[in-house]
């Protein structure tokens, strides 16, 4: 069967995230990017559904840091 479509990322799915982003931006440096701009990335995924307005910096820090981590 396919994905559950009804399951959306949220802020506190960094692991999911990281792994959503390496799919859609595999040659990205997660080190390079601002946390405004991997905001908008975030945000963007098929599959996010959180408020954008929910986030801060330490989410943000959280997911580029597993992002980076999944991509060694």
């Amino acid at each position: 069967m396919g994905e559950d479509s009804g399951m959306k990322l949220t802020w506190k799915d960094h692991e999911e995230i990281a792994w959503a982003l390496i799919d859609k931006f595999p040659d990205q440096d997660p080190l390079r990017l601002s946390f405004p701009k991997l905001h908008a990335l975030v945000c963007a995924l098929e599959g996010f559904g959180d408020r954008p307005e929910a986030s801060n910096e330490k989410i943000l820090e959280n997911i580029q840091m597993a992002w980076y981590e999944e991509r060694k």
